[in-house]
């Protein structure tokens, strides 16, 4: 069945029985209806193409549903999709702090563009990122290199790479993806990031609500060896940024943006309205400090605001430290900090005026506000979505008799089914932790202690809950990161969706069988991954193709620094 197929039979059920749809809906929380609203979303976003249309639709069919599923509920629904779940969207203290946080970053861009520092940055990458390759690796290092929180390193490395990738005419689509694939994939297996207090909590929870004494912290270094999924997600990205090739939607899209006629792509020399406000004014000096500085306040500032508000003291272990930290309001000082900073050297040093410096503050800001309406829409569907019970629904669907050592292998599919339904990494992970722990652990008979034969499955489980939900959070056109890595990349939303889900989906079939699946039977973690990289690198060679078109090199850096200017050679990148 096709998706236009899928979509139209949705709403036949969902609008021509209403009766028979309020029936199905008293089991609604806990039955199939519940799947309803994340799926129409779902499938209204890759066919529209349209996000906030399918967001809406999932809402407000999820807030029927909820309201009862009959003729009068169409309506109430409707307004209660908007004053309830929306609204709590809004309300939420964590919510609103991202929202604000993106907002004031966005600002920030937009100041730092407009005094020259972000053109000064872009020179000094682009004197070693002197063709495709290179700069494809220098967006890949500076992701690596935020690695200590997701939303930083989408917004920072997308924005700051953009002009780069632009003028090594690299697609748009390609950014997002090498963004996409450096964020939540790192935070989530990094030793210090805004996400490990965040996991340790649960299965420190997790552990207690199973009667298990294990140390948390210690069971999530454990598990890392087991989330195949982040680890070969990294390798398979940085096998694309070396051999420069590709396969399916990516190599369209590659060689769309090589030959300059990339459809679905804001190309350079096509940008938003808003970009004549915040472009660096001419008789200006172009310097990189103006750019860095905040940037690095940035990245100081989120690790300082971890350190305080996670009651940093000398001597105390740094996963204390992260475990009791505020991430929300540890980002919100160091956006603030780095805004005040970006605006103090710019009017400090004459470079722009203060009413210049805050009309590039506010058009840096109003580029993130569709973002920010669509972020909104996915928060209330996955409000309605937990209300509708869909993760629990998900997990009592496979329940049942299981062998103990296919347990993390179905543990992934359903955690990657769940996180891509609902749009959330971190609601999946709330949700299933508590569920597979306890689980897990007595499948391996741990009342009785870990037994080192068993004790594999029990860590790859917790691994398998973490590396499903960072796959569906990474392919689901609803989710959070994927919209932020696009519109920080400045490429259209569902063409980042379509070119990045054959990758990563090649990427979870490898991670399943060749990793997960035999490390359940006892195989060697570190034998899965180097057989999983193996196999990745031979479907990579074997499925990859070079771009075709312009091979583009850097101007000298005098001359890119001044002009942004660029050479290109006949030839083809390879």
């Amino acid at each position: 069945m096709s998706l236009g197929a899928g979509a139209w039979l949705l709403g036949l059920m969902a609008l021509s029985s209403p009766g028979a749809w309020a029936q199905t809906v008293e089991a609604a929380h806990s039955g199939p209806v519940s799947l309803v609203p994340p799926l129409l979303a779902i499938l209204l976003a890759l066919i529209l193409r349209q996000v906030l249309p399918a967001l809406f639709a999932g809402v407000w069919v999820g807030a029927w549903a909820i309201e009862g599923g009959d003729w009068s509920a169409i309506f109430s629904g409707l307004f209660t999709g908007a004053d309830k779940y929306v609204t709590a969207a809004l309300a939420d203290a964590d919510h609103a702090s991202i929202i604000i946080f993106s907002f004031v970053i966005g600002g920030t861009v937009g100041v730092i563009s407009r005094n020259g520092g972000m053109l000064g940055v872009v020179a000094h990458i682009v004197r070693w990122a002197s063709n495709a390759r290179r700069a494809a690796l220098a967006t890949l290092a500076m992701g690596l290199a935020i690695f200590f929180d997701d939303y930083s390193n989408t917004l920072v490395v997308g924005n700051t790479m953009r002009p780069v990738t632009d003028r090594m005419k690299i697609s748009r689509a390609k950014l997002a993806y090498i963004v996409d694939s450096t964020s939540a994939p790192v935070c989530c297996i990094a030793l210090v990031t805004t996400w490990i207090g965040f996991e340790v909590g649960l299965i420190e929870d997790a552990l207690q609500g199973a009667g298990a004494t294990l140390e948390p912290y210690g069971v999530f270094l454990q598990s890392i060896a087991y989330s195949f999924y982040p680890l070969l997600a990294l390798f398979f990205v940085v096998l694309v940024a070396v051999t420069g090739r590709d396969f399916g939607p990516m190599l369209v899209a590659e060689r769309a943006a090589r030959a300059g006629t990339a459809p679905r792509d804001t190309q350079a020399g096509e940008e938003p309205p808003l970009y004549d406000v915040i472009e660096p004014l001419p008789d200006r000096p172009v310097r990189a400090i103006n750019a860095a500085l905040p940037i690095l306040t940035l990245v100081g500032g989120v690790i300082a605001g971890l350190w305080i508000t996670g009651g940093g003291a000398v001597g105390k272990p740094v996963a204390d430290i992260l475990a009791a930290a505020d991430s929300y309001r540890a980002l919100m000082w160091a956006a603030v900090a780095s805004s005040v900073v970006a605006a103090a050297l710019s009017v400090g040093l004459r470079i722009l005026t203060l009413e210049q410096t805050v009309n590039a503050w506010f058009a840096g800001a109003r580029s993130m506000f569709y973002a920010m309406i669509i972020l909104v829409l996915a928060w209330a569907l996955a409000g309605v979505s937990a209300e509708l019970g869909t993760a629990r629904y998900l997990v009592e669907s496979i329940g049942g008799d299981l062998s103990a050592a296919l347990l993390p292998s179905l543990v992934f599919l359903l955690a990657a089914i769940t996180a891509f339904s609902t749009g959330t990494s971190w609601g999946t992970m709330g949700i299933l932790m508590p569920l597979v722990v306890p689980l897990a652990w007595t499948m391996v008979g741990g009342d009785a202690g870990l037994a080192a034969d068993e004790a594999h499955i029990f860590y790859a489980s917790i691994a398998s809950v973490l590396a499903g939900a960072i796959w569906g959070d990474h392919c689901s056109p609803i989710s959070d990161t994927t919209i932020l890595s696009s519109m920080a990349s400045g490429c259209d939303h569902i063409e980042h969706v379509r070119t990045q889900l054959p990758y990563a989906t090649l990427v979870a079939a490898v991670a399943l069988l060749c990793g997960t699946l035999p490390a359940g039977f006892g195989v060697s973690p570190l034998l899965c991954l180097l057989l999983s990289a193996l196999a990745l690198y031979t479907l990579h060679r074997l499925l990859g193709r070079s771009g075709t078109g312009e091979k583009v090199t850097a101007a000298p850096a005098a001359e890119y620094a001044t002009t942004g200017a660029v050479h290109a050679e006949s030839g083809s990148e390879t």
